[in-house]
């Protein structure tokens, strides 16, 4: 099977959106935790703000990624024709 303009376009775009999403997850889960010293000095909700990044806010910014993900997956499978049938 060939692949078409089209088809290579979508999955340029879904490796795009992947890689911007990994990027961040990658911030989230290590550049934080890399720098937690030079943070400890922020208080957040009573907390040091590497404290709450690592015991909560990691797990919600993880919650919205896959969100985003996945409804940014079905706004480009219906724009490229290759959205999945709901019945």
């Amino acid at each position: 099977m060939q692949l078409t303009d089209r088809h290579r376009e979508y999955w340029r775009r879904n490796l795009r959106l992947t890689g911007s999403l990994l990027a961040i997850w990658f911030a989230v889960t290590f550049l934080v935790v890399w720098f937690a010293r030079d943070l400890a000095g922020i208080i957040f909700l009573g907390f040091p703000l590497p404290f709450w990044v690592g015991a909560q806010g990691a797990l919600i910014v993880y919650v919205m990624l896959i969100r985003h993900y996945a409804r940014r997956m079905n706004e480009l499978d219906e724009e490229y024709g290759v959205a999945e049938d709901n019945r």
